[in-house]
């Protein structure tokens, strides 16, 4: 089957809302309820040195609205964020949504009404505060959209993101590394024997970010489904078919369940699945374990993609269940979001290493795009216990 190449252009072309990945327990087990005290207290220490002074300067209050509590990336970014303007000597005021969007704006409303200095804002839907931002642009008081860029609105200052482009690359060369397509090293296995039966899952089509992991992943398996390698069965190769609202880890195994019964009742197998999110990893996963593919990728189950790195997600790429993750290190967002505030705090400019990129529909927002990388079994030492992400003892548990 082939997918149309979806470029980056078209990708901000999309003009979607935004929504990030949303959690959820998993298959394994596991909550999205702990916090990482790793995370927060590299921050804290990383947002003290690159903030500057820490003295009279540091005075009133940071606004900090995050989505939701239901997925442990956004607690702990939350906190994050707090405890790194807080190491400066501001106070801040952090407020969870609980993906509720009327929620979302009386808290930024409030915040602006008690007059805070600045506000950073990880939206549920982007379009749904235009309000907000100009009551907050007549006020004075810099926006920073953290992670989930905030559409259709001039009155948005600054973006700290990762680069979800090459998240998406990131993701697809994962699947084919696990297919056997590709070495760890990126380089061609000529070994490979195809073709490959593949299904595609994307996050919520309101999440601007979705798009751009998208495009990411599609422009990197075009090569290998037009010659043939991989093929998708169930003929489902656009985002709007394959998106999974809200990133439900239920809405996602429901899919599953239903390409499994509809395209693979024949004898036919999955050998692999791109999932752009370990949550909605953790359903697939359910539902392939159900249907009989086995539990380890050992005994037959398919390797299946990822993101975020969650506790529950890593334990399961240990245990040889899933095959592989996205980190984006929460720790270097949160302390971009402080050290960019900072300088609006300051009267300066905050830098940008992407003024191009993201268009949300009324101007490019200048961007601090950040690094991520691919954790397979073999690298969960180096990249996440190492580096005081996860201790060993919460890896062993899947529990954070």
């Amino acid at each position: 089957m082939r997918v149309g190449k979806f470029s980056v252009a078209a990708v901000v072309a999309a003009g979607a809302l935004v929504l990030a990945a949303c959690g959820g327990s998993g298959a394994g087990g596991g909550g999205a309820t702990g916090t990482d005290e790793g995370a927060t207290e590299a921050t804290t220490a990383e947002s003290t040195d690159a903030g500057g002074d820490t003295g009279a300067a540091a005075e009133g209050t940071i606004g900090v609205s995050m989505p939701t509590q239901t997925s442990e990336r956004w607690i702990a970014d939350g906190n994050a964020v707090k405890k790194g303007f807080e190491d400066l000597g501001y106070k801040v005021d952090l407020q969870f949504a609980n993906d509720d969007i009327p929620t979302q704006s009386q808290q930024i409303d409030q915040m602006i009404t008690s007059g805070v200095k600045l506000l950073v804002i990880g939206a549920i839907d982007g379009t749904a505060l235009s309000g907000q931002l100009e009551a907050a642009a007549q006020a004075g008081i810099p926006v920073i959209a953290y992670d989930r860029l905030i559409r259709d609105s001039e009155n948005v200052d600054f973006y700290v993101t990762f680069d979800n482009y090459k998240v998406g690359v990131q993701q697809a060369t994962s699947l084919l590394v696990g297919l056997g397509v590709l070495n760890e090293d990126g380089s061609e296995n000529a070994d490979a024997k195809g073709p490959f039966n593949v299904e595609l899952f994307a996050g919520s089509l309101d999440d601007n970010n979705a798009h751009f992991f998208w495009g990411g992943a599609i422009d990197t398996l075009q090569p290998y489904i037009d010659s043939g390698v991989i093929v998708v069965p169930s003929g489902q190769t656009t985002i709007e078919k394959a998106a999974t609202l809200r990133w439900q880890q239920e809405t996602a195994q429901k899919r599953m369940e239903d390409l499994l019964t509809s395209t693979y009742s024949g004898g036919d197998k999955v050998d692999g699945v791109l999932s752009p999110y370990d949550g909605i990893s953790r359903g697939i996963i359910t539902a392939l374990q159900n249907a009989g593919y086995g539990t380890t990728i050992a005994d037959g189950l398919p390797i299946v993609t990822g993101q975020d790195a969650e506790i529950a997600s890593v334990k399961l790429i240990r245990d040889g269940v899933q095959f592989a993750t996205i980190f984006k290190d929460t720790r270097k967002l949160a302390n971009q979001a402080v050290v960019s505030g900072t300088a609006f705090l300051k009267g300066e400019t905050p830098e940008a290493n992407d003024t191009e990129t993201y268009d949300n529909g009324v101007k490019v927002v200048p961007s601090y795009l950040l690094e991520s990388d691919i954790v397979y079994a073999g690298n969960i030492q180096e990249l996440l216990i190492d580096s005081g992400y996860w201790t060993e003892e919460q890896v062993a548990s899947g529990v954070a």
